[in-house]
Order: C-alpha cells, then sequence, then structure tokens
C-alpha cells in the first residue's frame, strides 16, 4: 500500500493529465460525431459478427484481414471492439471506446518515451500533455479509427526499442509491438521498416546476432499473411495512381504553415472544419525546440527530427491529402517539439511555465467547448446521421447507394444475425475500383434509385 501511495505522489501530473484526457474524450463520445460512419458501422458489425459466430461479414473464421467494401481492414481494432462490445453490446459507445483506450497508452507511452529520452521530468509531462490537448489527435482519440491502436503500439516499440540499447529482450518486446502496429493501421506497415532497420544494422555491427536473427524471423513470419493484402486489396490502386512528383508535393503538404496553424485537415471527420491541426502558438515552440535541440548537440534528440521526416510518407504516397490520420506520427512528435520549445523559454522560470500551460488550458477549452457545441450541426451528414435514422426506423424496403454502403448501416442499427446476411445477400458486380456493394439482403434491397 506504501509504494501504490509512493506511486501515486510521484506521478500526480501525470495521473491529472490522463484525467482530462479520459475526461474529455469520454463525455458524450456515443453522440459527438452523431452517428458512426460506414468504417465505425463496418468495424462494429464484424466485431459483432465474430462474436456470434467466430466469423466476418463474409463468412472467413478469425481473419487477420478483414474485407470491407472491396479492401481490407486490418484486425487489431476490429477485436478489440470485439472485446468491447461483448461487454457494452454493439453500439458506438462500444465501437469508439478502445480508441480512448489506446489514446491513453499512447499519452503514457510517450510519457515514458521522453523520460527515457531528456531524463528531464518537466519536458516528458509537458509533452504528454500538449499531446492530450492537440487538435490533430483530438477527434482520431474518441472515434473508431483504427490509426490510433497503430499509433499506441508503435510509440510503446520506440519505447522498448529505445531500452534495446541498454539489453537485448526488450528489442524482442519492440519487434512483437512493431508487428502489432503494423497489424492496426496500414502506415505503419511503412514506417516500421525505416525505423526498425538501422537499429538491427546497429546490433549487426555489435554482433549481437541472435537478436537480430531472430528479430528478422519475426518481422518476415508477420509479413507472409499480408500477400493476400496486396494481392487483393483494391484499396492499393489509391498508392498506384501517385507519381514521384506529386509524392513530393503531398510530403511538403504535410508541413505546410497553412495545414498546420490555419485551414488543418480539409476532411470534417478529421478536424472541426476550419479549424488547424495545431494551435497558433504551438508554431513559436516548435522553431524554440527545434533551436534547442540543435543547441544541444545531443544525438539522441535528433533522433525526434528523423521521425519527423518519415511520418508524413505513408500520406504522401496516396492521394488525398495532407492527410492527418495517415500522417497521425506527426502529432506526437510536433507535440515533443513543441516541449522542448516551452521548456526552453521557462527553464528556471516557474511563472512564466505556468502562464504558458494556463494559455494551452484556456486554447483547448475553447476548442473544447466549439467541439461539444457545434461539431454536430457542421458534420451531421459526413458522419452519414441519414443512415442512423433511416434504419432505426426503417426495419425493411429500400434503400438508395447511391451515396455510401447502406447495407452496413442497416446490419449495425439492426443487429443482424450474421447468419441470416450470409444466407439471404446478393451482391453487385465489382466496380472500377473494386469496391464491392452489397444488392439486399433479407427484406432490404439497395439499388441506384428506390422506384
Amino acid at each position: 500500500m506504501k509504494k501504490i501511495i509512493l506511486f501515486l505522489r510521484g506521478n500526480i501530473l501525470l495521473i491529472l493529465i490522463c484525467l482530462l484526457f479520459l475526461e474529455t474524450r469520454l463525455f458524450r463520445i456515443d453522440q459527438i460525431p452523431s452517428s458512426v460512419y460506414w468504417d465505425e458501422a463496418s468495424i462494429g458489425y464484424n466485431a459483432y459478427s465474430i462474436l456470434q459466430t467466430g466469423r466476418d461479414e463474409w463468412g472467413e473464421f478469425m481473419p487477420l484481414h478483414f474485407r470491407a467494401f472491396g479492401e481490407f481492414k486490418l484486425p487489431v481494432y476490429i477485436y478489440s471492439v470485439a472485446i468491447s462490445e461483448a461487454v457494452f453490446g454493439m453500439n458506438a459507445f462500444a465501437v469508439r471506446l478502445p480508441a480512448v483506450i489506446f489514446g491513453l497508452l499512447s499519452i503514457v507511452g510517450l510519457y515514458l518515451v521522453v523520460l527515457k529520452l531528456t531524463n528531464l521530468k518537466t519536458i516528458a509531462l509537458l509533452s504528454a500533455f500538449l499531446f492530450s490537448i492537440t487538435p490533430w489527435f483530438f477527434i482520431f482519440s474518441r472515434t473508431g479509427y483504427e490509426a490510433t491502436a497503430g499509433l499506441a503500439f508503435f510509440i510503446w516499440a520506440i519505447y522498448f526499442l529505445q531500452r534495446s540499447f541498454n539489453g537485448k529482450l526488450e528489442l524482442l518486446v519492440s519487434i512483437v509491438l512493431f508487428i502489432a502496429s503494423m497489424y492496426s493501421y496500414n502506415s505503419f506497415r511503412i514506417l516500421t521498416p525505416l525505423v526498425v532497420a538501422p537499429v538491427l544494422l546497429y546490433k549487426f555491427v555489435k554482433k549481437d546476432y541472435f537478436v537480430v536473427i531472430l528479430s528478422v524471423i519475426l518481422l518476415l513470419a508477420s509479413v507472409f499473411p499480408l500477400y493476400k493484402l496486396y494481392k487483393e486489396d483494391s484499396g492499393l490502386s489509391r498508392l498506384q495512381a501517385v507519381g514521384s512528383k506529386n509524392i513530393v508535393q503531398n510530403y511538403l503538404k504535410n508541413f505546410s504553415p497553412e495545414y498546420l496553424f490555419i485551414s488543418g485537415d480539409a476532411n470534417p471527420r478529421s478536424q472541426i472544419p476550419n479549424r488547424s491541426q495545431l494551435y497558433i502558438i504551438d508554431a513559436i515552440f516548435l522553431v524554440l525546440g527545434i533551436i534547442y535541440i540543435v543547441k544541444s548537440k545531443n544525438p539522441k534528440f535528433y533522433y525526434l527530427l528523423g521521425l519527423l521526416l518519415l511520418a508524413p510518407i505513408p500520406a504522401a504516397i496516396t492521394k488525398e491529402n495532407p492527410h492527418a490520420l495517415r500522417a497521425i506520427l506527426m502529432s506526437p512528435i510536433l507535440s515533443v517539439l513543441s516541449a522542448f520549445g516551452v521548456y526552453y523559454l521557462t527553464k528556471s522560470k516557474k511563472i512564466l511555465l505556468i502562464m504558458v500551460i494556463g494559455i494551452y488550458i484556456f486554447l483547448f477549452g475553447s476548442y473544447f467547448a466549439k467541439f461539444i457545441g457545434n461539431y454536430n450541426d457542421l458534420t451531421i451528414s459526413a458522419w452519414q446521421y441519414e443512415y442512423k435514422e433511416i434504419f432505426e426506423k426503417q426495419k425493411e424496403g429500400c434503400v438508395s447507394d447511391e451515396f455510401a454502403q447502406p447495407y452496413i448501416f442497416a446490419l449495425f442499427y439492426n443487429k443482424v444475425n450474421p447468419n441470416d446476411f450470409i444466407k439471404t445477400r446478393e451482391l453487385n458486380p465489382v466496380n472500377d475500383w473494386g469496391f464491392s456493394t452489397v444488392k439486399s439482403f433479407g427484406n432490404y434491397t439497395f439499388p441506384k434509385i428506390c422506384k
């Protein structure tokens, strides 16, 4: 009991940061956003199908990749939602709760990463605090996005990667966590090899042959199941359409001051419309943070800048850009850089530090109030609320599929038995993009136009 009390006393500020995060993420989580988006509905129903039958909506037994609308979703978040639904049932709360948990793990993991990197608790706490309130991460950490799981595993993988320089078992733990991130969100399938390869090379030069060979075996074993995904996933056509010139342009857009500090991501499911990814005050502290790193001449700090340069690559090679979700790794890194800047400005000036924290709390309070008060009105159609209205009332009949995949909402809101869906469904031909659509199931039909 004494150890617990000492732990709580020693980490009271981190606990307060976590409580702030939980309070602002769980508040009305099932009501704002107004309804589940089709990806959330797909995740929720496939998790429900796994619970009921051990199979996904297409009848595949415990799959590693879940077919959805002609592309494939990754397993980690869906199985996490299955656990959540086992407790809370199939609803918006159960679909979104794992994102909150993974978000909390990301904050704690980032604190440990920065503490290990700097050995300065002030910078570690500032990093966790700024990450917990940044607009970039806010919506993603309270809605059913797979990326939050990938980010949490990736941050913890980095932490154990740091520890691996003083041990051997930690590298294997890190590799397992990197693999988990790769099976959570596609961006981390691109980033993981770029981060891990230099470390394995370093370990090989240091003659840690056994742990390097075992790590490579684990990574290669994890790649084999990806063959089906890259062979069959029509979503990869998005990558093939982007030329090298466009990749460079897309990459640079992710660092655009207009994007970061003025307009933000244009997708209303990623950000409050016309709100920036960061606070304008972050522009000052990011510059100061980079100056602090350069002046420190600490090569370990340069690792942060390297990660920042890698982070937008998954977004750069796809058509929609800049893309806050695919470049989600930028969010914690930019928070750390801002924390460096705050520390650099306020070191030995406690009153100034308190003032800066007060400004950030005010900015986040204003952002949160805007989100709670206006977000649903601004984005109700973007979250496909109309389908919620339709299928909570309409239990059969014709619903046009002109604008989305209405069948998945019918399955989700009516909690349709997966076996009944598989027995009665009829599919449309696959379109040019490779997206599949359901023509009908049960007493529902989904033509382009209902007559």
